[in-house]
C-alpha cells in the first residue's frame, strides 16, 4: 500500500475547519490508531439508531472530509473519520470485509429527523466526488457517497448460544438481537427508514432477481463462486455458444490509490495477460470485457477442475500418503514447467500461488486470476497486495517487477504440494535467525515425519532464498527434480536467458532431522516467559492477549479465556516449582473469580462455567488459597443455564466431565449427583444411529442450519459424549452408562474410513473424511477409542486408535500448531496412546511433533510465540501458546492430559 500520510494530513484539515468556525473549543476530540472522533458538548448519544456513512477514496478523501466538515460542525452530531489516507486505503482494500468496507466517515445522529437532515446535506455537499459503494448500507441516492444503516451506536455485546461475544441491538420489546454487519443492506423489520426512497443500488448477480441474469448481452449467470470486497466471481454460460464461462467483477474505487487507479485497472491488466497467453493452453481464453451498472466485468473460458490448494488437501485425503507422494512429485514438475512457460511468453505473474492455479481433471495445470501479471514492456500497477507465505518478501514491499519473485512463489507452491503446508514465519524481535535458517529448520523437522527424496528440501530452499539474487530458477529446480546432473543440490543453476550455469552464493542445505533436539525445551521456557510478561490484570478486558479472528469468547473460559492459560501455568508450577508462578497463579485466579458469577453458569467445559471452576480449583490447590477453592466449588455447583447442547465444549457432556473431575478431587457427593444427572440427560437425548447411537443437534437449535446434524468428533459430537459416559460409568457404577458409551463406539467403528494403514473419520457419518484434529477428526475420536479400549478390552477400538495415530503422523507437516485444530492436540493423543499401549514408538512420534511445533516458533525479546492458523498470535488454550505449552510439557514429564480424567494404573 502506498503511503499517503506525508501528502495530506486529514487531522490538519479538521484543525483548520475548527479554527474557521471559531468553535473548536466546544468539541472534544479523541484519536486512536484508526479513528479521529469528535463529540460536541452535552451530547447524549442514543444506544442505537440510523447511522450514516460517507465513503471516499485515497484521492478524494481530503475534499470529502473538507466538505463534510462544513455540514457536521454546523449540525453538531457525534462523528468520526479515518485519521489518515493510509487508513482510507485500508478501508477500501480488496481484503477488507464486505461489511466494513468504505466507511470513511461515520455519523451518529441524535434522532431520525436529524439523520434525514444531515444525510441530505452531506449528499449535496459531497456530490460529484469519488467513493466506493458501501455494501452493508443503503445509498442515500444513486451515485451518492452517503449511505445509511440501522445499528448500534454504542458497544453492547453479549454471549451468543455458540459462546461467542456478538454486538447487539434491542427490538421494541427490549429483546437482544444481533447487530449483523454483513455485506448487504438488511435493516431490522421494526426500523422505519426516515430517508426518502432512493434508487436501489445494483445487487450482485447472485442476489438479483430469480430470473437468469444476462451480463454484457451474452453471458447468463448461473452461480457465484465467491464475493469479496473487490467484486464477485461467477459461473455462467455464453448464450451464443453454450460454453461454460467464468465472469469476474471489479467494483469502482476498491483498492484505489492516490492517482485514482483501482481494481478495474487490475482487471484490464488481467485481460491483456490473457490475450498475450491466448492459444498457449497456459491460461483461460479471454472472451469479453464490458461494463454493467458501473461495474467492470471480464468473461473468460471456464477451466474445469479445482484450485491447486484444494487438490493438495483432497487428493491426499482420498489416495493416502504413499500414492500422494508420487503424484505430488509429478505435480511439482508441472508447476516448474508452467512458470517457465509463462516467463518464456514475457509474463511475470507476481501472484503464482496455489489459489491461482487450476488442476484440470487430467491433472494438467492452468493459470487463473492474472490480475497482477505484468507483460514485457508494460508498466506494473504499484501494489503491496500478495499472498502471505507465497509472495516474495520484496514483492510485498512493491519492489520492481522481477522474475525472481516468481521463483520464490514457485518454491512456496512446490513446498505446499510436497509437504501440504508452507510454514508461517512470524517476525522476530530482534531479528536473529534468518528466514532461510528458519525454513531449513522446519523442513528438517517436517522431513522427520514425512521424508522427501534427497535434494528436494534443498530445492525448496534454493527457490525461496530470502535474497532474490541467490534464488534458483526453474531450470535448476527442474534438474534436481528429474535427477539430471544431480550431485548435491546447490552446485549450480541454469540461467534460462543464456543457458549458462553459475554457482549460487550459498548452498541450499537442510540440517538432518533431530539436529535441534533442545528446541522444544527452549520453546517451553520462552512460552512461560511470554505468558507471565503478557498478563495484564489491571484495567484490561482480557487477562492475556488472544486472537479474535475466529470470534471472541467470554474472557474467563477455557477455550479462549484466562482459565485455559491458568490451568497450564498451574500444571507447569506443579511440575517445575518455578518460584515465579505462585504470585502469577494467585493474581490470575483472583482476576477470574472477580468476574465469575456463582449464581448461574453457562454449560460446557470449554465455553462454560464448570471448565473455569476446574481451572480455579486446581490453581487454588497449588497456591493453597482456601477462598479461591471455595469460589471454584461454588461456581461448579452453580445452576446451569438451559442448553440444547449435548457436547463437550458447550453442553451436558462437558459440564458432566468437569463434575467428574471435581468429584475425584474432592469426594463431594454433590458432584457425583451432577455427573449422574448429566449422564441421564444424555441417555434421554441419545438417538439410534445406523450402527450405534448418536446425539443429533436439536431442531430447536439457534442455528437452523445445524439442526439434525450428527457430529462424530470429540469437541462437538459422539466421541466426546462417549468419553464422558465412560467417566460417568466409573463414578455412578452403572452399566447403562457404559453400554451407551459402547454404542457410541460402535457408531465410530462403522464410520471409520481406511486409506492405506491410516484411519480417518468424517465430520458426520457419510461425508468425506475430515482433517485428523481433536475437534472433529481422528485425534479426538482416537482419544475416546483409546479410553474405550482400556475400559472394555475390545481390540477393535485399539486397532482403530492405532490407525488414527498413523493418520495424525502422516498429516503432521500439513497441520497448524494448536490444540483444537493442530499438532498440540494431535500430539496429546499420541501420548495417550503411548501410555495405554506402553509402546515407546508413539512417544517418539509425539516428540517428532514437538520438534515440528518448535520449528515454527518466533523469538521476541526473550519470549516465544507461535502463529495461529490465521497467522496472528494468541496465548489461549484452543488456538494459542497455552495449549502448545501443555503438550510440550507432557513430552518432558510423564503426566495426564489436561481436561481429561487421570486413569489409575
Amino acid at each position: 500500500m502506498t503511503s499517503h500520510a506525508t501528502e495530506v494530513d486529514l487531522e490538519e484539515i479538521l484543525r483548520q475547519a475548527l479554527d474557521s468556525t471559531g468553535e473548536g473549543a466546544r468539541w472534544t476530540t479523541d484519536t486512536d490508531d484508526m479513528w479521529c472522533r469528535l463529540t460536541p458538548p452535552s451530547t447524549t448519544l442514543p444506544e442505537q439508531g440510523w447511522k450514516l456513512h460517507v465513503s471516499a477514496t485515497a484521492a478524494s478523501a481530503p475534499a470529502v472530509l473538507s466538505r463534510a466538515l462544513g455540514v457536521l460542525l454546523r449540525e453538531g452530531p457525534v462523528f468520526k473519520f479515518a485519521r489518515s489516507l493510509d487508513q482510507v486505503s485500508a478501508l477500501n482494500s480488496r481484503a477488507t470485509p464486505r461489511g466494513s468496507s468504505g466507511k470513511f466517515i461515520t455519523v451518529y445522529p441524535g434522532s431520525d429527523a436529524e439523520a434525514a437532515r444531515i444525510a441530505s446535506a452531506l449528499h449535496t455537499a459531497t456530490a460529484g466526488l469519488d467513493g466506493p459503494r458501501i455494501l452493508s448500507d443503503q445509498p442515500y441516492a444513486a451515485n451518492s457517497l452517503v449511505h445509511y444503516r440501522y445499528g448500534a451506536f454504542v458497544g453492547r455485546r453479549r454471549l451468543s448460544d455458540e459462546g461467542l461475544l456478538v454486538w447487539y441491538i434491542e427490538d421494541p420489546d427490549g429483546n437482544p438481537v444481533e447487530d449483523v454487519r454483513a455485506g448487504r443492506y438488511a435493516p431490522p423489520p421494526w426500523a422505519v427508514s426516515p430517508f426518502p426512497a432512493s434508487v436501489p443500488a445494483p445487487r450482485p448477480p447472485r442476489e438479483a432477481a430469480k430470473d437468469p441474469v444476462l451480463l454484457g448481452g451474452r453471458f447468463s449467470v448461473r452461480e457465484a463462486i465467491r464475493h469479496t470486497n473487490k467484486g464477485g466471481v461467477y459461473r455462467g454460460t455464453d448464450v451464443t455458444t453454450g460454453a461454460p464461462v467464468v465472469i469476474k467483477e471489479a467494483r469502482p474505487h476498491v483498492e484505489s490509490d492516490a492517482s485514482g487507479r483501482d481494481v478495474r485497472d487490475w482487471l484490464r491488466a488481467e485481460a491483456r495477460a490473457l490475450e498475450e497467453l491466448g492459444g498457449t493452453g497456459l491460461a483461460p481464453e479471454p472472451l469479453a470485457m464490458f461494463e454493467h451498472a458501473g461495474h467492470l466485468f471480464l468473461a473468460q473460458e471456464e477451466i474445469p477442475g479445482l484450485p491447486l490448494r484444494n487438490w493438495v488437501a483432497e487428493h491426499f485425503r482420498d489416495v493416502g500418503a504413499e500414492r500422494y507422494r508420487a503424484d505430488a512429485l509429478t505435480q511439482a514438475g508441472r508447476l516448474i514447467d508452467l512458470l517457465a512457460a509463462a516467463h518464456a511468453h514475457g509474463c511475470v505473474l507476481r501472484d503464482f500461488t496455489p489459489g491461482n492455479i487450476m488442476v484440470r481433471p487430467d491433472c494438467e495445470l492452468r493459470l487463473i486470476d492474472l490480475e497482477l501479471a505484468v507483460l514485457k514492456g508494460d508498466s506494473a500497477l504499484p501494489t503491496t497486495v500478495g499472498t502471505p507465505g507465497f509472495s516474495a518478501p520484496e514483492r510485498l514491499a512493491d519492489a520492481p517487477v522481477s522474475p525472481t519473485a516468481d521463483y520464490y512463489s514457485l518454491g512456496a507452491t512446490v513446498c505446499l504440494v510436497l509437504m501440504g503446508k508452507v510454514p508461517h514465519q512470524l517476525p522476530e524481535q530482534p531479528a536473529g535467525r534468518t528466514a532461510d535458517e528458519r525454513l531449513a529448520d522446519w523442513l528438517a523437522a517436517a522431513g522427520a515425519v514425512f521424508p522427501l527424496p534427497d535434494g528436494l528440501p534443498g530445492m525448496i530452499l534454493g527457490l525461496m532464498r530470502e535474497d532474490p539474487a541467490d534464488r534458483w530458477d526453474p531450470a535448476a529446480a527442474r534438474a534436481v527434480l528429474r535427477g539430471t546432473g544431480r550431485t548435491q543440490p546447490g552446485t549450480g543453476r541454469t540461467q534460462p536467458e543464456t543457458g549458462r550455469t553459475r554457482p549460487p552464493r550459498r548452498p541450499a542445505s537442510v540440517p538432518p532431522p533431530g539436529a535441534t533436539p533442545d528446541a522444544p525445551r527452549a520453546a517451553v521456557e520462552g512460552i512461560v516467559n511470554h505468558l507471565l510478561d503478557s498478563m495484564t490484570p489491571k484495567d484490561a478486558p482480557r487477562l492475556w492477549p488472544v486472537s479474535t479472528k475466529a470470534g471472541e469468547t467470554d474472557p474467563c473460559t477455557v477455550q479462549q479465556g484466562a482459565a485455559g492459560v491458568l490451568a497450564v501455568l498451574t500444571r507447569y508450577f506443579r511440575l517445575t516449582a518455578d518460584p515465579r508462578l505462585p504470585e502469577a497463579i494467585s493474581t490470575a485466579g483472583r482476576w477470574i473469580a472477580d468476574r465469575t458469577d456463582t449464581r448461574s453458569a453457562r454449560p460446557g467445559l470449554h465455553f462454560g462455567g464448570r471448565g473455569t471452576a476446574w481451572a480455579l480449583y486446581e490453581a487454588a490447590r497449588a497456591v493453597e488459597d482456601r477462598a479461591l477453592a471455595d469460589h471454584a466449588i461454588a461456581l461448579a455447583l452453580a445452576p446451569q443455564e438451559p442448553t440444547l447442547s449435548h457436547d463437550i465444549t458447550h453442553g451436558q457432556a462437558g459440564s458432566g466431565l468437569a463434575a467428574a473431575h471435581l468429584w475425584h478431587r474432592t469426594g463431594d457427593p454433590r458432584f457425583a449427583g451432577l455427573v449422574t444427572d448429566a449422564a441421564d440427560r444424555l441417555a434421554a437425548a441419545a438417538r439410534p444411529a445406523p450402527s450405534g447411537v448418536s446425539w443429533p443437534v436439536p431442531a430447536e437449535s439457534a442455528l437452523a442450519s445445524e439442526a439434525g446434524k450428527r457430529y462424530l468428533g470429540f469437541a462437538h459430537g459422539t466421541s466426546g459424549i462417549g468419553y464422558f459416559l465412560l467417566e460417568a460409568a466409573a463414578v455412578t457404577d452403572r452399566t447403562d452408562h457404559l453400554d451407551l458409551a459402547r454404542a457410541a463406539g460402535e457408531e465410530l467403528v462403522a464410520a471409520a474410513v481406511r486409506v492405506g494403514g491410516a484411519v480417518q473419520w468424517p465430520t458426520q457419518a457419510g461425508d468425506v473424511p475430515t482433517a485428523p484434529y481433536w475437534c472433529h477428526g481422528a485425534a479426538g475420536i482416537g482419544t475416546f477409542l483409546v479410553r474405550l479400549w482400556q475400559a472394555t478390552g475390545d481390540d477393535r477400538y485399539g486397532e482403530l486408535a492405532r490407525g488414527a495415530a498413523r493418520a495424525v503422523v502422516e498429516r503432521a507437516p500439513r497441520a497448524p500448531l494448536a490444540q483444537c485444530h493442530g499438532l498440540a492436540g494431535n500430539g496429546d493423543f499420541l501420548l495417550d496412546l503411548a501410555s495405554a499401549t506402553e509402546d515407546p514408538a508413539y512417544r517418539a512420534m509425539a516428540e517428532d511433533l514437538a520438534r515440528l511445533i518448535a520449528s515454527e516458533r518466533a523469538h521476541r525479546d526473550g519470549h516465544v510465540v507461535f502463529p495461529t492458523e490465521y497467522g496472528d498470535v494468541s496465548t489461549s488454550w484452543s488456538d494459542g501458546s497455552a495449549g502448545i505449552l501443555a503438550f510440550l510439557l507432557r513430552t518432558r514429564h510423564t503426566d495426564s492430559r489436561l481436561w481429561t480424567i487421570r486413569q489409575p494404573g
